[in-house]
């Protein structure tokens, strides 16, 4: 029924990838480099009834990159801002984050707040008390996640892509608007169940 477009953003070592790869392939990513640039991912879900593809940009984290993966945040409809829990460096990057994405892609955009590595829990810096404070003041939904066990990484998607769908149905967001980050399915589909009358009606050259 419809394509979003999202992104996965915040610094580098904060395990985006990995999120990434959890919720593509179900699976913890051993061998996760640094992305250079962007990667990219997709898959088809169900929201309330609807079918979604999410197609998700997944931005490297290093400032060497930020003017390249910058040009990636136009037309995004959702974000993924990361921070790790075990990591007070990364956390305080995020204001910073967060401007770019509503900058850059649009005001409207949805983001969540995911404190990825909830299962290094001993090792953490940031509480969640904090992390739950800042999102409310920038009006973020928040979660924290582990790419490695999986934990609340399907949720954090399926919690924007739903947001989304509300915002598209009460108005708030149109689909239609250039650079909303929202496409309706396959437009070959959309004419075929139109009626057959509608179809059948060509305009005419005009003869003047």
């Amino acid at each position: 029924d419809f394509l979003f477009k999202f992104l996965v953003i915040g610094s580098a070592g904060t395990g985006k990838s990995c999120l990434l790869h959890q919720f593509i392939e179900n699976k913890f990513k051993q061998d996760s480099n640094h992305t250079i640039g962007v990667e990219f991912g997709s898959r088809v879900v169900n929201v309330g009834g609807k079918t979604v593809k999410l197609q998700i940009w997944d931005t490297a984290g290093q400032e060497r990159f930020r003017s390249v993966t910058r040009s990636y945040y136009r037309g995004a409809a959702g974000a993924l801002l990361v921070y790790d829990i075990t990591s007070r460096e990364t956390y305080n990057s995020l204001a910073a984050w967060l401007t770019d994405a509503r900058t850059l892609a649009s005001p409207n955009i949805v983001v969540i707040l995911c404190g990825n590595k909830k299962d290094l829990d001993p090792e953490r810096e940031v509480t969640f008390l904090e992390a739950s404070r800042f999102a409310q003041e920038n009006e973020l939904m928040f979660l924290e996640t582990s790419a490695l066990t999986g934990e609340n990484v399907e949720e954090a998607f399926l919690k924007c892509a739903r947001t989304i769908l509300n915002k598209i149905d009460s108005g708030e967001l149109d689909p239609e608007r250039m650079g909303s980050g929202i496409q309706y399915g396959d437009a070959s589909l959309r004419q075929l169940r139109q009626p057959r009358s509608a179809q059948a009606v060509a305009p005419q050259p005009c003869g003047c």
